[in-house]
């Protein structure tokens, strides 16, 4: 009888990927602390609905420069396995990833085909925006439940990815202005600082892979 030492295909699963390296953590990071920087720059410039054409496209590129920076914190999500090491931990990374792509295309669509703002076909792609944000929202619970991302870096991402859930009810009861000024803060204590937090810190991170 042969006895097989080669590991399981579910024991190859859960082992951890390879380490980023440092200076890829904070490229990374700070991918995310820009992108972050510029929404919010223009958002309390514009707001988020603006009424002018110059607004709506600069708008709509301040957001996919915050769009670039969430994918770059998902790279790094996805190599520290910051969900967890199961099947669908992991895949809930890759589910996002899908969902910030095709809010990305929205915002490239909305900026420069202004005669489609009111197809049918953008209008589906306009809800993936929302989607994308709760699903970072479910993703930032996550990161903080498994516990494999240490300190600060745990759970800013739950303080940073609850963008959503606190700027769309201020919209609901307080109107435009108030949630303009909200949400564009909230870019720079959330996703801004959790970018600042990780580039300062990539142990924070890296020592979980």
């Amino acid at each position: 009888m042969t006895l097989h030492t080669q590991p399981s295909t579910r024991a190859a699963d859960a082992s951890p990927s390879a380490p980023l390296a440092e200076a890829t953590v904070r490229r990374l990071a700070l991918g995310l602390s820009t992108g972050a920087l510029a929404w919010s720059a223009v958002s309390f410039l514009y707001g988020f609905n603006p009424a002018t054409e110059t607004g709506v496209k600069i708008t709509d590129l301040g957001g996919l420069a915050f769009q670039f920076g969430a994918l770059s914190l998902l790279a790094v999500m996805v190599r520290t396995r910051a969900t967890g090491v199961s099947r669908v931990a992991r895949a809930m990374l890759q589910v996002e990833r899908v969902l910030l792509a095709l809010a990305m295309a929205w915002s490239v669509f909305h900026a420069f085909l202004p005669g489609q703002r009111d197809s049918v076909w953008l209008g589906i792609l306009d809800a993936f925006w929302p989607l994308s944000m709760l699903g970072m929202f479910v993703i930032g619970i996550k990161v903080a439940v498994a516990g494999r991302w240490r300190g600060a870096a745990r759970f800013w991402p739950l303080v940073a990815e609850s963008w959503v859930v606190v700027t769309l009810p201020t919209m609901a009861i307080l109107g435009t202005s108030v949630s303009d000024v909200v949400g564009a803060a909230h870019l720079l204590v959330g996703y801004t600082t959790l970018g600042l937090i990780i580039a300062f810190r990539p142990e924070l991170v890296r020592g979980a892979s």
